[in-house]
This record gives C-alpha cells, structure tokens and sequence, in this order.
C-alpha cells in the first residue's frame, strides 16, 4: 500500500509540476565543513535527455564515473528519461533540491560507480565520516547491502564494466609483466545483514573511518561480488530491470576530529593542485609566471570540458576572485599529432572552454584572454605518450598583478 500511494503521490506532483510549471528548490547543501563538492547534485552543465546504456555522466559538476559503467544523472530540467521524479528506471523523488544519481549495484557482473574529488587531502590519523542516502528503484530484480564509499589518493580510471578491482602491475624477470587484481576494501560501507530494499524512502549509509593520509577522491558504489553483497529478492520490485539499480543524494563527509576548520584548510592548493611548475608563492605571482593547468580533461579530439576538470576550474576561479588585479592569458596546447592547422583550432576551442568557464561564473572578461598555439611550443618530447600527454595542456600566464 505504502508503494501504491508514493506511487499516485509522485504521479500527482508530475500533474501539478506540468499544470504550474511548478520546479523543486534548487537546495545545495554544500558548505565549507562538508569535503564534498557539489553533494547534492544540483549544480550541472547541461540538462541530461536520456539514458544511455554506453553513455558518460558528464552533465553533473564535479562527478563523474570512473569506469566505463554508465550512471546516471537526474534533474527536474531533464528530458522524459532522465527527469524526476518519473523516469526511465524509476519512480523517486529527490532527497532534497531537483537532482539526484543513478547507478547499477547489480546482481550481475555489471557494476556502475560514481566518483569525485574532495575540498582536500584528508590528514592521516584523524577520523572522518561519511554519509550518503540511496533508494532502490522499483524496476529493480533484487536488492543488495554492500554499497559503500573508497577512498584513495588517485583518480580510479577504468575501462571495465564491472566491479572495480584494484589492479596492480608486478615486473617479473625477462621485462613481463603481470596484473594482480584485489578487491578494494571501502572505509565506509552498509552492514552485510541490512539489505537496501526500501523503494519508498531514502535509507541512509554512514560510517566513521580513520584516514591513513593523502586519500583525495572517494568513489561510490559496491565493490564487492554478487556472493558477498547479499543479494536478496525483497518482494516489492517489479523486476524490469536486470540489477539492483539505486538513486544517490546528499553525500556529506565531515572530520570529527580536526581541531579547528581554519587548520583545516588545505593550502597546498596554489603550489599541488593548479600547477607543479613551481612551489613558491611569490613566483606564481609574479607577471610572466607561466602555470600549467593540472587535471583539466576534454574528451578525445574534442574541447568539451569533462566534470573531472571542475575542482582545478573552480580553484583556478578562486584564485582570480582573491587577486581583483590579476590578468591572465589561457594559451592551449596540444602534442604534435593531426596538421598545423586543426591542432591550433583544437587547442584555442579548449582554451576558449576555460575561458566561458570563468566568465560564466562572473570573473571580468576584461581579465582573461585566450589563444591556440597548437604544437608550437612543446614542453615534452613528442616522441613518447608520456611526453604528447604533457604537450596536450592548457596553461595561463600571469599579464598583470
């Protein structure tokens, strides 16, 4: 009865939002004590329009997957699949504000995850806690109860489509090589014997871990196999679909143990995360410093910013704000592939993205330029991946101060 009733309590709310044109609260719980950017999903790029099971979460800021597992994004401005709360795989409305997200938690090898990075580097020794709420959709076959959190100190990229593995790379005598895959061990995860099943209301998943240093991106999902997920069949699912598919919303992580916010704060931010060309301050400032851009991402061939790209954007619009006399000339870059011609077209459309990314969110365009140079002036040697990857940047020069 209680699924019948948020069923007609959902449909009513579609009525009325389609009648009124009536849209939920936009409500970002994000503040300066939550390590999570953008923990309830609401700031996005674009609207998602569909579900596509080879697709990229890459509407939603500061997420993204880390495998080729394709989750998904839900916000009261997408199109018929992928709005709230009716859509394609589900009945749900979000936990708070207009957005939320979709992953498999599967019943079958299949497995999709999300992933972020956090505000900062969590201290070792001190303890933190992780909170997040899931919903199981009712198309689901079955439920499971090891959803949980990681955390590592690398960005997880993957090209599987099931469960994640920690995959570690052993040299052997001779120059071969050998993958050892172990499962990862989540800090945070939901008690083996309380499965998921509640398709009604969000079930909350916490812990409390202590951080053994360096850990910077926490990835969601289950990471263990179907044996040990405890896999049951609750009942009130309508087995559509061909896993355990759950909506995600409000992910917090406080540390409970930091002594005072303001200690709290990573600083490594102008010499770490924006730019390793230099670790003095005074030479960041200075005019006609020349600073790479580290973890800026762009599909390949293409100058769409990814949502991995967001932390280093933001960071990079922070220190504009906190400098008002600052300019700055964006120069894009790429490796000595493809003609001349193309490759300076490419790296000024990339830097141009940077460039509409921070006078979006209000810094002068008076303050920022940008040009293409293509493979003109290489930092790296063309002749290896590692040194094209390096030649494929975009970096700024301080003009003015």
């Amino acid at each position: 009865m209680e699924n019948v009733m948020r069923r007609f309590l959902c449909l009513f709310l579609i009525s009325v939002s389609s009648l009124y044109g009536i849209q939920a609260q936009r409500i970002d719980i994000d503040n300066d004590s939550n390590l999570i950017y953008n923990p309830s999903f609401e700031l996005h790029s674009s609207c998602p329009q569909r579900i596509d099971p080879y697709g990229i979460m890459d509407e939603v800021d500061a997420w993204w997957q880390p495998s080729h597992g394709s989750s998904d994004y839900y916000n009261n401005c997408g199109g018929k699949q992928c709005h709230v709360p009716k859509n394609k795989l589900g009945i749900q409305l979000p936990r708070t504000g207009g957005s939320m997200v979709g992953i498999y938690c599967s019943l079958t090898d299949y497995r999709e995850y999300i992933q972020t990075e956090l505000k900062e580097t969590l201290k070792k020794g001190e303890t933190y806690k992780l909170s997040f709420y899931v919903s199981l959709s009712e198309y689901s076959k079955g439920a499971v109860a090891t959803i949980g959190g990681l955390f590592t100190s690398y960005r997880i990229e993957d090209t599987t489509r099931q469960m994640l593995t920690d995959n570690k790379i052993k040299m052997l005598p001779g120059g071969m090589r050998q993958v050892i895959a172990t499962f990862y061990q989540p800090q945070v995860v939901n008690d083996f014997d309380y499965p998921l099943y509640d398709t009604a209301k969000w079930q909350k998943i916490e812990g409390t871990f202590v951080a053994q240093g360096g850990e910077r991106y926490l990835t969601i999902g289950n990471f263990y196999p179907e044996d040990q997920s405890n896999h049951i069949d609750p009942g009130n699912t309508q087995n559509i679909l061909p896993g355990a598919y759950y909506y995600i919303d409000d992910v917090e992580l406080y540390c409970l143990s930091c002594r005072s916010e303001s200690e709290n704060v990573d600083n490594s931010f102008y010499t770490d995360d924006i730019t390793k060309a230099s670790s003095e301050k005074d030479t960041l400032y200075s005019v006609g410093s020349t600073i790479v851009l580290e973890n800026i991402f762009f599909d390949f061939d293409k100058s769409v910013l990814l949502p991995q790209s967001y932390v280093a954007l933001l960071k990079l619009k922070n220190l504009l704000n906190e400098h008002p006399n600052m300019k700055i000339l964006l120069a894009g870059h790429t490796d000595n592939k493809g003609k001349d011609k193309y490759n300076e077209k490419l790296s000024e459309s990339r830097a141009k993205a940077v460039y509409d990314y921070l006078v979006e969110r209000g810094i002068d365009k008076k303050r920022v330029k940008y040009a293409g140079f293509g493979a003109k002036h290489p930092i790296a040697d063309n002749k290896t991946e590692e040194g094209r990857a390096k030649n494929r940047r975009v970096e700024f020069t301080i003009t003015d101060i």
